[in-house]
């Protein structure tokens, strides 16, 4: 149980050391710090579970971890390089988001525990996921880092951008998780050379590469709704099918 608990509280440590940097205006490095934070929650789970060391203790850690590095942190971050340009309406859009994913992960600890859902609703989360929301709501910072300047007008977009991330995380929509995706035997090595080649754009080309995927992820969102209302759909007519055949 010691190293997933570790991994979760050096994540902690990574997301509070980004929030020290930004108020040094050392946003670049405190930015990526986020990104490690957000890189060690997706590894402390996995290999919990891999060790056979899942706790409920080790649960509790995770979503307290979650709502300093995907709430608190990146809403403070930005609020130190851009946010505050905007005065009261910068803070409360920074306060808005961090309430937003303290509700969003209180909602995703209760569906996880609800065994009525039907199965196939596990395959989607409901509302973006924390540690997706706080990549996306960084996004002018990207912007910033490749040139933009983040003057007072950009700074009330900003925070209107980061109110609407706010509640697409506490919203119902419907969104793809991807993890029973299966992957065909002749597809895995191309499916490696991609996931390789994005590692390596992210480190060569941070901020342009952060910024094409948020936009893509964006764009992935009303595709993931129409996929979900599909299944539905399907679900529902094999439903009726059934209580037809058994009548």
């Amino acid at each position: 149980m010691v190293l997933p608990n570790l991994i979760t509280v050096l994540s902690i440590c990574a997301g509070l050391s980004g929030i020290r940097l930004a108020f040094d205006g050392r946003f670049e490095t405190a930015v990526i710090l986020v990104l490690v934070a957000a890189l060690l929650d997706g590894v402390d789970g996995r290999i919990a579970r891999l060790l056979k060391a899942t706790s409920k203790f080790g649960a509790q850690m995770d979503s307290l971890a979650d709502i300093v590095n995907f709430g608190v942190a990146p809403a403070l971050v930005l609020y130190a390089y851009l946010l505050d340009q905007a005065g009261s309406a910068g803070w409360i859009a920074a306060l808005m988001f961090v309430i937003a994913c303290g509700l969003r992960l209180a909602r995703f600890n209760v569906l996880d525990e609800d065994l009525d859902r039907p199965a196939w609703q596990a395959e989607y989360f409901v509302g973006v996921p924390a540690p997706v929301g706080a990549l996306v709501m960084m996004t002018p910072m990207y912007l910033g880092f490749l040139g933009m300047d983040p003057t007072r007008g950009v700074a009330f977009v900003a925070s209107a951008f980061t109110i609407v991330v706010a509640f697409l995380l506490v919203s119902r929509l419907p969104v793809y998780s991807g993890k029973k995706l299966k992957i065909r035997r002749e597809n895995v090595l191309p499916a490696l050379m991609v996931a390789a080649l994005y590692v390596l754009l992210i480190a060569t080309y941070t901020w342009e590469t952060l910024s094409v995927s948020v936009a893509l992820y964006l764009a992935f969102l009303p595709l993931s709704m129409r996929a979900y209302s599909k299944r539905a759909q399907a679900e529902k007519a094999v439903a009726v099918q059934t209580d037809d055949l058994e009548a």
